[in-house]
């Protein structure tokens, strides 16, 4: 079996989901960035509505995901309320996102982060979902 959980699988995609584009464009460059070596994960930014005005899009958000699926799951992380409605709203539909995508809990950032350097190492989603959890307790002090 893969490090991913599941046999042939590539590595576990991540969708960011944000009120604007440029912000979730901004934090995957950065997240992608700091993973390193070890080829980075599948992770795309799903931001804004299609026009570009601020907002939320389950349109957006499906491409994203369908596009960065490869068998190991999809971590969706969101910035604000109604992004996470959003989310939540697309899962309880149950055919707009990867049958195992996930909406995770975590910072917006510090989550993002943890949870691409933990995809491109071969996690699988319930390893990704887990250190953009704990990005929550990640001190400034």
């Amino acid at each position: 079996m893969s490090p991913s959980g599941a046999e042939g699988a590539g590595p576990v995609g991540v969708v960011l989901v944000s009120h604007s584009a440029a912000v979730a464009a901004a934090v995957a460059e950065l997240a992608l960035g700091l993973a390193g070596g070890g080829g980075p994960p599948l992770v795309l930014p799903a931001g804004g509505t299609p026009d570009g005005g601020l907002g939320t899009s389950s349109e957006l958000i499906g491409a994203a995901a369908k596009a960065v699926d490869r068998g190991a799951g999809v971590a969706l992380l969101a910035d604000l309320g109604s992004a996470v409605l959003t989310v939540k709203a697309m899962l309880a539909e149950g055919d707009e996102l990867p049958g195992n995508s996930r909406l995770v809990d975590a910072p917006f950032v510090e989550g993002a982060v943890a949870a691409v350097v933990t995809a491109s190492a071969g996690g699988d989603l319930d390893a990704v979902a887990a250190a953009a959890s704990e990005a929550y307790s990640y001190r400034k002090e």
